[in-house]
């Protein structure tokens, strides 16, 4: 009985590499953020990652110095590795005074051997419009949970080979209070949804080693019906290029979205690529 008990430890040491985990694939994206929307990535257990979102107006002429001189959005927003497969951090941004709570949790991870073709990873936020109570509506209607707004996200992505990662990601938005609009002489009401439904596409193509070409586009799925077609949110097209290193990443790029926050992105959105509306921006991620 003993030597039978010998041979089989000796047997499952030979085979052991046969059932060790495979290797999660490295690199599929830099960063946690791609453009403007969130990554499969996030920082590793114990690592804070510090986001600076900048972005100019719209591209006009020379006067304004194609947008640099016009008005800005920023975000500054910290997120923190809870364990290697947790975030959650805090950001503000200029625009509509936003304070955003976000956290990210890595479900399914790529593996080297293709055991695990893809990585999936869930994002969500909760966001507050800190602006004055008369933002939200007649004042009398006024309460605080009219403030809120939430995003929620489902990111899969693939590491194609050593240049090429893209990712899809389906999306919710939900605004507690939205824009109502009078029409046909206060005889009519209309306004956005509270739900909605969008859908991002992404992608980065390492040039050299760590530089990348990276594109984004983002189409709101569910339809403002009465609302006017320049009233109605429009689609958003993202090209820049990266340059990284294993503790920051800087990012240039023109788009059509100037919110930063994705659900103000996807759901008011009135820059229209297709009529050449652009803005430059730039986002620069360091690691600790």
């Amino acid at each position: 009985m003993k030597k039978k008990l010998i041979t089989l430890s000796l047997s499952l040491l030979m085979f052991a590499p046969t059932f060790a985990q495979a290797e999660p694939e490295f690199d599929i994206f830099t960063t946690s953020t791609l453009i403007e929307n969130q990554t499969v990535a996030s920082p590793y257990k114990g690592m804070l990652e510090m986001q600076t979102q900048h972005r100019f107006s719209l591209i006009k002429d020379i006067k304004d110095l194609f947008g640099i001189y016009g008005a800005a959005n920023s975000r500054i927003a910290l997120s923190y590795g809870i364990t290697d497969r947790i975030m959650a951090g805090f950001g503000t941004s200029r625009y509509y005074k936003l304070q955003d709570f976000h956290w990210k949790y890595a479900i399914l991870q790529q593996t080297t051997d293709n055991s695990m073709p893809i990585s999936l990873s869930y994002f969500g936020n909760m966001v507050i419009d800190a602006r004055s109570d008369d933002s939200f509506g007649p004042i009398d209607d006024y309460k605080f949970i009219h403030r809120f707004s939430y995003f929620n996200q489902f990111i899969v992505a693939r590491k194609f080979n050593d240049k090429l990662s893209l990712q899809v990601a389906p999306s919710t938005i939900y605004f507690n209070t939205v824009p109502y609009y009078l029409i046909d002489d206060g005889a009519k009401v209309v306004g956005y949804n509270n739900f909605n439904i969008g859908l991002h596409v992404g992608g980065r193509y390492k040039t050299r080693h760590n530089h990348a070409i990276i594109l984004e586009y983002d189409q709101l799925l569910t339809k403002q019906d009465g609302l006017s077609d320049d009233m109605k949110p429009k689609p958003n097209l993202t090209f820049g290029y990266e340059i990284g290193t294993p503790t920051h990443a800087f990012q240039l790029f023109a788009t059509s979205f100037s919110s930063i926050i994705n659900q103000y992105n996807f759901l008011y959105n009135q820059n229209d690529f297709t009529d050449g509306k652009f803005l430059f921006g730039f986002n620069i991620i360091a690691r600790f």
